[in-house]
C-alpha cells in the first residue's frame, strides 16, 4: 500500500510519514512545494540512514494519488486541502488527524470547527471519499523517535466499516499502538476535543501523555 500524506512537511506529517515508512509502507510526503517535500524527505533519510525507509516526495496532488491519503495539515486548512485535490481522491480512504485546539493564557481549549469536527468538515469537502478520524493523540515527538515503541491506543472512527478496518490494520503495525473502533464519524467531535485535555496534562506534568484504555481485550 502506498500512503500519501498531505502536509507531510509539518511536524505531525513528517513524524507519521517516517513512522509508517519504518514499518514497511511506501510513503509519499506531500507539500504545496515539491522542493520542500524533497528537502524534508532527504533530511529523514539522512537521519535514519541505518533504516530502509521507503519514502518519496511530491506535491500534494501527487501524494493524493496514493492508495490511502492522510491529511496532516493544520486543522483550519484540512478541508480546503482535501477539496483542492478532490479530483485525485475519488472513493479513497482519507484520514483526518487534525485537532482544533487553541491556547488561551495557560489553558488549552477545544474549538468547534464547521460541522462539529475537523473530520466531519473534511468529509463534507470530499463527499465521495471515506473519511476516517485517527492518530489524533499521538505526539509528533514520540512518532518521530523510530527506535522507540509508542504505548498508546489509537481511536479510529468512520461511517464506513471497511475504512475503519483498513486504517486499524495500519495502526496495528506501529509497535505499541492498539487500534480501537470508536464508532461513527460523529464521535470525532469528542475525540478531537479531548486533545485539549491531553495537552493540558503535558504542560502540568511536563511529559507527553497518550491514552491507554483498560478493560478491552
Amino acid at each position: 500500500m502506498r500512503i500519501g500524506i498531505l502536509g507531510g512537511t509539518g511536524p505531525q506529517g513528517t513524524a507519521l510519514g517516517a513512522r509508517l515508512a519504518s514499518v514497511g509502507f511506501d510513503v509519499v510526503l506531500g507539500s504545496r512545494s515539491r522542493d520542500r517535500a524533497t528537502e524534508v524527505r532527504d533530511a529523514l533519510l539522512q537521519r535514519w540512514a541505518d533504516r530502509d525507509l521507503r519514502l518519496s516526495a511530491d506535491d500534494n496532488p501527487g501524494a493524493a494519488g496514493c492508495d490511502l491519503v492522510v491529511i496532516a495539515t493544520p486543522w483550519d486548512s484540512a478541508a480546503m486541502t482535501a477539496s483542492d485535490v478532490a479530483e485525485h481522491l475519488g472513493g479513497k480512504v482519507v484520514v483526518s488527524m487534525a485537532n482544533a485546539v487553541v491556547k488561551v493564557g495557560p489553558e488549552f481549549q477545544p474549538l468547534v470547527p464547521p460541522r462539529g469536527s475537523v473530520s466531519a468538515h473534511v468529509q463534507a469537502a470530499v463527499p465521495g471519499c471515506r473519511v476516517v478520524a485517527a492518530f489524533h493523540h499521538l505526539p509528533a515527538s514520540k512518532l518521530g523517535q523510530l527506535g522507540e515503541p509508542i504505548e498508546s491506543d489509537v481511536l479510529v472512527c468512520s461511517d464506513d466499516p471497511t475504512a475503519t478496518a483498513a486504517v486499524s490494520e495500519i495502526v496495528a503495525k506501529i509497535p505499541g499502538c492498539r487500534p480501537l473502533d470508536a464508532g461513527g464519524l460523529s464521535n470525532a467531535m469528542a475525540i478531537e476535543a479531548f486533545t485539549a485535555v491531553l495537552l493540558q496534562l503535558n504542560v502540568r506534568y511536563k511529559t507527553r501523555v497518550a491514552p491507554k484504555l483498560t478493560g478491552i481485550r
